[in-house]
């Protein structure tokens, strides 16, 4: 085993190496991550970045290494800021083994990458995974002759069945006595001097394979060059590369991709055999229906409708109401509250446990009885649509629709997800490529996506109201999503990412698999999130203590009263609407049945809190997510958006005597 990546501390535990799974995006990495730590590490952002990586420890041989689940990939050249990730890990991590998870049955389109892995000079070992489904398609692999003509180690793996995991862990540990002799991919004879130029200006002792250095330079990976430890030449270097570059007209990315395709299908010539495969299977044809028009988004409303009833009802509705109002409502909070009170014979200190403000009842009780149970059931539906292979399929149906607000379809699922918890959803946003569009998907969740518990309120009130009501406050509603994510698409800098995505088979997900993700998720929730909601109840139990929430509603009546045109009383609820969306919603709907509110100013106030800055929770999120200067952003324009909107609306209805 070459000695790359050292010793390091993991968990407690003296690691001896690291080990990198590298692979695009529904390979079956994360279950071969499970198979070789014995349990999903918990979820943590790489420096820097909203990236997730799963980071755990396994025995081999003796020995105990570091396991890095590294985000899906489909190149070393990055485009992605999860393919640039991948690339830092190599780059400044450098692993001790690079372990290629690839898919059997797609075998050739991921056979360049394994080629990218073998430039770094790091030792590799290609994992050909779900060889069940590739001898289900009529795909024979000769694994050995693949061995023999890579020079690298291969092993075949049916990871959800522990098929081959053994093998694998065998051949990290006894690495280092294996024949490595990998192959080498040759380019066009110009890029070759060119690479041989560079390589000749780079410092040594990088402990990567030089020439894999020259390829990222001639591809104008500036952050690869100044990540080199020493070397006065990095401007020479690129220099180099810039003028390298003009000479093509395609990019060095580019190049590779092509050069790397020949070269696999040379390989694959000799070690693919095609038989007639299963054919009119249910999976199959169902795989084929989900991504025609005609049929694809019928099936992509029931899977919204379905993932909206398990979430939005089920989740937030059945399981907050027991959670909420019988276990804690009725058991836990008066318990823990005679229990504070009998102990603790401070008021001040009884008040920030159990009062209206409560660490405990406030504070666990929103985070544990509310929203706990919405992100389980979120985690154990996101799951099933992860393993079933849909996934891929819903963002290809919602792609073209979202374009026009600077998204791709992968933003479909969050905006989905906003109706049943928008601080569980904008979380979800991690799944996007780019910084814009998970900026602007974060901004039209705070914005315009009410939670379930919202609304289920509005629907409510507007329903004991008339139709016309209703589509009033949600067409106005649904349409600020269009505008301001078209708005945001043109003023927010950088570049949406190109929709790139593998459309795996549809498969019978494994519920052991489902249950151990949605567990890791939910322990990473507990652990990271619920301190958002201690800490967010703590400074509303400090601004009640002096005051100053009676003085925002001192100083808000006049926007509400005089912008808005809607009694005093409205204040309290946006006020509240802030600690929890639902709360606020509420608000109105008290204030509607005693009377205190005309149509006119029941769709104003309903559209303004809808519009309104998000939940407390919310905003502890976006700014963990995107940053405190982006989050202010965000806030600073939702605030007097809502008002403007809730302003303008109630000019026109009154204008024209609309009659709701």
């Amino acid at each position: 085993m070459h000695g790359h990546g050292g010793g390091s501390q993991k968990d407690g535990v003296k690691t001896e190496g690291k080990i990198a799974l590298i692979g695009s995006p529904n390979v079956g990495k994360s279950v071969i991550f499970h198979r070789l730590t014995g349990r999903y590490a918990t979820v943590s952002n790489y420096p820097g970045t909203t990236v997730e990586l799963s980071r755990g420890v396994a025995s081999l041989g003796g020995k105990d290494y570091e396991i890095i689940d590294t985000p899906g990939t489909y190149s070393l050249f990055p485009l992605s800021e999860d393919e640039r990730v991948t690339q830092r890990i190599i780059l400044k991590e450098r692993p001790d083994v690079l372990v290629h998870v690839v898919d059997g049955k797609n075998i050739s389109l991921m056979l360049p990458l394994t080629l990218e892995l073998i430039e770094t000079g790091l030792p590799v070992i290609l994992v050909v995974n779900m060889l069940d489904e590739a001898g289900e398609r009529g795909i024979e692999l000769d694994l050995a002759a693949l061995q023999r003509a890579l020079g690298i180690p291969v092993v075949g793996t049916i990871a959800t069945e522990r098929k081959g995991i053994d093998e694998l862990k065998k051949s990290i540990a006894h690495l280092a006595s294996f024949d490595y002799r990998p192959i080498r991919t040759s380019y066009p004879p110009r890029i070759e001097s060119a690479l041989k130029e560079v390589m000749e200006l780079l410092p040594d002792g990088s402990g990567l394979s030089r020439r894999f250095i020259a390829l990222l330079a001639l591809a104008g990976d500036r952050e690869a060059v100044e990540a080199l430890e020493k070397g006065p030449s990095k401007e020479a270097i690129l220099k180099r590369a810039e003028e390298m570059r003009r000479e093509y007209r395609h990019s060095m990315r580019y190049i590779a991709k092509m050069t790397g395709k020949k070269r696999s299908q040379e390989i694959l010539r000799r070690v693919v055999r095609r038989r007639e495969g299963r054919k009119n299977r249910v999976t199959d044809r169902l795989g084929e229906l989900t991504v025609r028009p005609l049929t694809g988004f019928p099936i992509l409303l029931v899977v919204f409708y379905v993932m909206y009833r398990f979430v939005g009802v089920f989740g937030a509705g059945t399981l907050v109401d027991f959670f909420e109002q019988v276990l804690f409502g009725r058991y836990l909070n008066p318990a823990v509250s005679r229990l504070v009170e009998s102990h603790i014979p401070f008021p001040l200190l009884q008040e920030l446990l159990v009062g209206e403000y409560g660490l405990i009842t406030m504070g666990l009780t929103y985070s544990i009885a509310i929203v706990l149970p919405i992100v389980s059931t979120f985690f154990f539906a996101f799951g099933i649509l992860e393993d079933s292979g849909y996934f891929p399929r819903l963002t290809i149906m919602a792609n073209r629709a979202f374009k026009k607000i600077g998204l791709s379809g992968k933003s479909a699922l969050p905006m989905i997800l906003g109706l049943g918890c928008d601080t569980m959803a904008t979380l979800t946003t991690r799944i996007l490529d780019s910084r814009k569009e998970r900026i602007i998907a974060t901004l039209l969740l705070a914005l315009a996506v009410p939670c379930s518990a919202q609304l289920g309120v509005i629907l409510g009130i507007v329903a004991g109201v008339s139709t016309r009501l209703l589509i009033v406050v949600f067409g106005v509603v649904f349409l600020q999503i269009f505008i301001v994510g078209y708005l945001a698409s043109k003023v927010i800098p950088g570049e949406s990412s190109d929709f790139i995505v593998e459309i795996p088979p549809i498969r019978i997900p494994h519920l052991s698999n489902v249950l151990v993700k949605t567990y890791m998720r939910m322990e990473w929730f507990l652990f990271e999130a619920v301190p958002l909601f201690l800490l967010g109840t703590l400074i509303l139990f400090v601004l009640d203590k002096l005051s100053m929430l009676a003085l925002v509603e001192g100083m808000a009546q006049p926007v509400v009263v005089g912008l808005l045109g809607l009694p005093k009383e409205a204040t309290a609820a946006f006020i509240m609407g802030f600690l929890r969306r639902d709360y606020g919603a509420a608000g109105i709907f008290a204030m509607s049945r005693q009377g205190l509110l005309d149509p006119i100013q029941l769709a104003v106030s309903l559209v303004v809190i809808m519009l309104f800055v998000p939940c407390i929770a919310n905003l502890f999120v976006i700014i963990k997510e995107r940053g405190k200067k982006t989050a202010l952003y965000i806030v600073a324009f939702i605030f007097p958006y809502a008002i403007f909107i809730g302003a303008v609306l109630n000019y026109l209805l009154r204008a024209f005597e609309v009659s709701l």
